[in-house]
């Protein structure tokens, strides 16, 4: 359950870490006040949050097993933990 959760945590980070590079790369002051005005951290914030919407719709729609498939869960067979499978 943590691996999703950093990794949208990771997505949503992704367009202040361009535009930090972007900053940095034009020598701009990386950490004034003035370099990060209320409207691009807003804008930043719809983009983050639009990444993130389309990470989950993927993340739903490409993980897990199809609609016609049957959960077997984890039981022991013979001494042996045999994981649970989708068939």
């Amino acid at each position: 359950m943590i691996r999703p959760v950093l990794t949208e945590i990771g997505i949503f980070l992704i367009p202040f870490a361009v535009y930090a590079l972007f900053l940095a790369a034009t020598r701009s002051g990386l950490f004034a006040r003035s370099s990060w005005p209320v409207t691009i951290v807003a804008r930043l914030a719809l983009v983050a949050l639009a990444l993130v919407i389309a990470g989950l719709i993927g993340l739903a729609h490409f993980s897990g097993g199809g609609p016609d498939s049957t959960y077997i869960p984890a039981h022991i067979d013979n001494g042996k933990f045999v994981p649970g499978t989708e068939k």
